[in-house]
């Protein structure tokens, strides 16, 4: 028979239900017109539908103690979107108070605002296009069901284009806000911004996905994931160290004032006409001065009429590549065998010191680190970190301050100490919080084998605790060096460090294991989720109670060396508590959080 005989037999056995399916079993000559239209947003509607259906089932459930995660996290969020509206206002007000330059330096600072997201929603549109158009799990059967290409990839951009912008566009309203408070302009400033920044990140969308469907036309899928993520961490590394070496502080130096339009000239080096930033920014600065100057209607039709442009012309590219690179992303991913050598190496030194239950799984850890490409890149922006953090103290002006010299380098290498442990503690949650939630679906292996939960817990403790250690040994004695300290606070800074560097593995590794992961897709997620966030702020208590309570008995310390008198009695009692106390808060913090994780894997298996 032919092929419409076989179709004509299926719609006989399945009715109606079939009938409206139809059109993805038909060559792509029929139906055409208005009637494919009708027929692709009937399927649109259909595909979406999930998304919205379970959205509005989650705000159902949420109420009672379900409640505390949501209002915790908003609150959290209010809090600091309060905290960038506060700054932003006040650097304003600072840019208002500079005479010739102030409005000039505020219109760079919005355009090099818009330019920055708009970097960042193409970026997180090109990730996640990469996740929902080729690599989600339930995109096999999508592919099998009987839905036209465009239909499927307009609901999958949709939930590309919303996944990836909600976040950066709400982070962005605190500084815009604060453009509208300080120069107080009319209602159409805020019309304007609201329907611009959609306009943004459809144009980010459209260029990210555009991107996405080339690269994986002309690379598999898994390899352009990888490729793209190298690509855009080091883009990301260089902005930062490029930001950072301009040294931006120079703008409040009244010293360097004959060099600040060199400053703003550079700053003005990535704009462009071309860019629907530049555009966006002219029509909200506009606004913002209520100036009559004309040009603002045309660089809206601009932006909008970009933004449509993109969603047909992506949707017709759709229709000629997209299904074969999905078909390329379900091929197996090659692998490169390069520098096992060293690799094993690498394994020999660490594991030796250990048992070979303990060593075993600190090679599988090693191995699974390097194999994972989003994992050993983010090496990457570690290393921009330290050096930036390191620069920082080589360019302070310490001559510059009225302060005694040896009381200042002293007292800034004291706070120094927090500042690192907060740096210790982002780069536990990305690596330490997630060691647990790493063993992903295979942690069953772990809870049959003869090894008990609570070797294994301070197996991960100790394999994490010398990177770590090192780490923060690195910033305290570079920035010590740059400080000129002196040498009890070089001893007091490297051993308070070793304490804080062990309470923060076990907070990691405590916490990780009390709200793991194991369903997750990328490591990364686990890191942004509730857990991590309780873990960031447990870890920002602990590190400024050791700060606290080291404050009073070092600066005694430190004022009986500089005036040469002697330490009362009292006060000896005062130092021998507090130094107590720094003991047991950190014998808290190591221990507890160890139990409590050990606590929360022994009960979530007795629940299963």
């Amino acid at each position: 028979m032919g092929f419409y005989d076989d179709a004509r037999c299926l719609l006989n056995e399945y009715g109606d239900a079939f009938r409206e399916a139809l059109p993805r079993f038909l060559p792509p000559s029929f139906p055409r017109g208005n009637e494919r239209k009708r027929i692709c947003m009937g399927h649109l509607i259909l595909l979406l539908r999930p998304g919205f259906l379970g959205f509005k089932n989650r705000l159902s459930r949420t109420h009672g103690a379900g409640l505390k995660k949501p209002l915790f996290m908003g609150g959290l969020g209010l809090l600091f979107g309060l905290v960038l509206f506060v700054l932003s206002s006040r650097v304003l007000v600072y840019f208002q108070s500079v005479e010739m330059i102030g409005d000039l330096l505020a219109k760079e600072l919005l355009s090099m605002v818009f330019l920055t997201f708009f970097s960042l929603l193409i970026f997180s549109n090109i990730i996640t296009a990469l996740s929902t158009l080729y690599l989600s799990k339930d995109l096999q059967f999508c592919h099998s069901a009987p839905v036209p290409v465009e239909a499927l990839f307009a609901a999958r951009a949709f939930s590309t284009f919303l996944n990836s912008s909600w976040m950066a566009l709400i982070f962005a309203i605190p500084i815009l806000g604060a453009y509208g408070w300080v120069y107080a302009p009319g209602i159409g400033f805020y019309l304007n911004l609201v329907h611009l920044l959609v306009a943004l990140g459809l144009i980010a969308s459209g260029l990210g996905i555009l991107l996405t469907m080339i690269l994986v036309h002309v690379f598999p899928a898994q390899r352009t994931r990888d490729v793209i993520l190298l690509i855009s961490i080091l883009m990301v590394v260089g902005l930062y160290l490029l930001f950072r070496f301009l040294r931006p502080e120079r703008l409040v130096d009244p010293e360097t004032a004959l060099s600040v339009m060199h400053y703003v000239s550079a700053l003005k080096a990535p704009d462009s006409p071309y860019l629907p930033t530049h555009w966006i920014t002219e029509i909200l600065w506009g606004c913002l001065r209520k100036s009559e100057r004309g040009g603002g209607a045309f660089y809206m039709l601009l932006t909008w009429s970009t933004a449509l442009s993109l969603l047909v012309f992506n949707i017709w590219t759709a229709c000629f590549i997209y299904f074969g690179g999905f078909s390329k992303a379900q091929e197996a991913k090659k692998r490169l065998m390069g520098g096992k050598r060293v690799l094993d190496l690498l394994i020999r030194v660490v594991t030796k010191p250990f048992n070979s239950d303990l060593s075993v799984m600190m090679a599988k850890d090693i191995r699974v680190f390097f194999r994972d490409n989003t994992q050993w890149s983010q090496l990457l922006l570690l290393f921009a970190l330290v050096v930036v953090y390191v620069y920082n103290f080589k360019v302070l002006p310490l001559e510059k301050s009225p302060l005694p010299l040896d009381f200042l380098q002293n007292g800034l290498a004291f706070l120094n100490m927090g500042l690192a442990g907060f740096v210790l503690a982002a780069v536990g949650v990305r690596f330490v919080f997630t060691a647990v939630s790493a063993e992903g679906d295979a942690f069953w292996i772990l809870r049959s084998s003869p090894m008990r939960l609570r070797r294994y817990l301070w197996g991960k403790h100790f394999f994490f605790l010398v990177p770590m250690l090192f780490l923060g040994l690195v910033l305290i004695v570079v920035t010590n060096n740059f400080l000129e300290v002196t040498r009890f606070m070089m001893w007091l800074s490297c051993g308070t460090m070793f304490l804080l560097v062990a309470g923060i593995v076990s907070l990691g590794i405590g916490f990780g294991a009390m709200y793991p992961r194991f369903d997750h897709e990328n490591i990364g997620q686990v890191a942004t989720g509730f857990g991590g966030l309780l873990y960031m702020m447990v870890s920002a208590l602990f590190i400024g109670a050791v700060v606290v309570l080291e404050a009073g008995p070092v600066y005694l310390l430190f004022m009986s060396e500089m005036k040469g008198r002697s330490i009362s009695t009292l006060e000896h009692i005062y130092m021998i508590f507090s130094f107590t106390s720094v003991l047991g808060v950190i014998s808290a913090a190591i221990l507890k959080p160890m139990a409590l994780g050990l606590r929360a894997l022994n009960e979530s298996r007795r629940g299963k």
